[in-house]
């Protein structure tokens, strides 16, 4: 059944199961979930809104692919659609720079419920595209493969491209062949937006040229948590035999409301190595929690902003990285919502953030880089929160300060820090 009729049936499917279930179990579905429209180049479809204007405004947006005229292939795509006649062709980039599609839910996913949700996702062998610098596009620059593998995000949010929540991730979509992939929803708190990102597979410490295809995605169908049953029949039939790898099924073998366990990502995953000797986490889109209502003292690691002069050093003692990671876990949201709580009450501060790193064993290019990450994501989770950007600035030290033996574990573990210096204080 092609995309625009399922869409149709969906629709009338979800209001007889509203009357005879209530609006708490009913499935969620999606607008345009099969991504058609007419073919087009840089140009989201009907009922999807391009993130990427919002986070890389010099970029191009995805595209619905494919052409039906092989002299218009865009990018090289021919690959024919799972459903209906288009899908969501997006990739993301080495210059940092990825591509994301969001839209308003009917219905809000609520949080402390559960839901399945599958979607049909594919790679192009062929796809060829530039690589702008510093968003800039030169005519002269020779169209690069955008062939490895990358991985499908799913956010949760409450405005359009507010990924507030991760709520799902692909494994790393290598197949060329359409196949479904499983997921299961556990947000923690309500939204009413989604957002389908294209990332990069971490862990890695270079971005790279990948592409994702996306077409025919299902319902959002409510589950219990406990069985992890469909609380509504979607009229599928089940699969007769299991899947052969965690978050695919057989293509052919279609039950919605049939989750898979939810796997949260780690900082240390199994796959292969990128290019880089040492890869480590990404945490660009790391979800923000929302402000505790609870009334915190605004203090940096015990003092207030009579106890602080221009050019002091805060370590933040409880805030910690694992071995090669910028990843910053919800471990780390007490310490860190602590200094957005001390800035936003003392307007006048200005602080530094400043990243390193210990040196079991690696070079001060890979150091230097990987503290300017931490550094950076402490950055972007206080920006993020609402601390203005002239506030903050962040810089990556390596290895060169280290504050402890780098022979004893837990010396390594106090060299890969993060601290606060105290630029001005108003």
């Amino acid at each position: 059944m092609f995309g625009r009729s399922r869409y149709i049936l969906s629709v009338i499917l979800v209001g007889c199961f509203g009357v005879l279930l209530g609006q708490d179990a009913q499935p969620i579905v999606l607008k345009n979930p099969s991504f058609e429209d007419f073919p087009k180049a840089a140009s989201e479809p009907t009922g999807w809104i391009d993130c990427g204007a919002v986070f890389f405004p010099r970029e191009s947006a995805p595209d619905v692919q494919p052409s039906s005229n092989p002299l218009e292939l865009y990018f090289g795509v021919s690959k024919p659609a799972q459903d209906g006649y288009t899908y969501l062709g997006m990739v993301a980039r080495e210059n940092d720079t990825n591509e994301s599609v969001a839209q308003r839910l009917m219905a809000p996913i609520k949080g402390g419920s559960c839901y399945s949700f599958s979607i049909q996702l594919a790679r192009s062998l062929n796809y060829k595209s530039q690589v702008k610098k510093n968003g800039i596009a030169d005519a002269d620059m020779p169209l690069r493969p955008f062939k490895t593998p990358i991985v499908l995000r799913i956010w949760g949010g409450n405005t359009y491209c507010d990924k507030a929540e991760l709520l799902g991730e692909s494994s790393r979509v290598s197949n060329t062949d359409w196949k479904q992939y499983d997921f299961k929803f556990e947000p923690t708190n309500s939204y009413k937006y989604i957002i389908l990102e294209a990332f990069y597979k971490t862990p890695t410490l270079f971005p790279y040229n990948g592409n994702l295809l996306v077409d025919n995605a299902s319902a959002i169908v409510p589950i219990d948590c406990g069985n992890e049953q469909p609380l509504i029949a979607m009229n599928e039939k089940k699969e007769d035999t299991p899947p052969k790898r965690v978050n695919e099924r057989p293509k052919n073998n279609r039950p919605k409301a049939t989750p898979i366990p939810k796997k949260e990502p780690k900082a240390a995953a199994t796959e292969p190595k990128t290019k880089a000797n040492n890869p480590i986490a990404e945490t660009k889109s790391t979800p923000l929690p929302k402000t505790s209502p609870t009334k915190r003292p605004k203090k940096i690691a015990g003092l207030n902003s009579n106890g602080l002069k221009k050019g002091q050093t805060i370590r933040l003692d409880k805030l910690y990285f694992k071995a090669d990671s910028f990843n910053i876990t919800r471990q780390n949201y007490p310490i860190l919502d602590e200094v957005y709580d001390f800035l936003n009450e003392n307007g006048t501060v200005v602080i530094e953030v400043g990243g390193h790193t210990n040196s079991n064993p690696k070079t001060h290019a890979f150091c230097d880089k990987l503290s300017s990450k931490r550094a950076k994501a402490v950055y972007d989770y206080l920006v993020q929160k609402g601390i203005p950007k002239r506030r903050i600035s962040y810089k990556g030290y390596g290895k060169r300060s280290p504050i402890a033996s780098n022979k004893t574990r837990e010396g390594r573990k106090k060299n890969q820090r993060v601290e606060i210096k105290i630029l001005e204080i108003g």
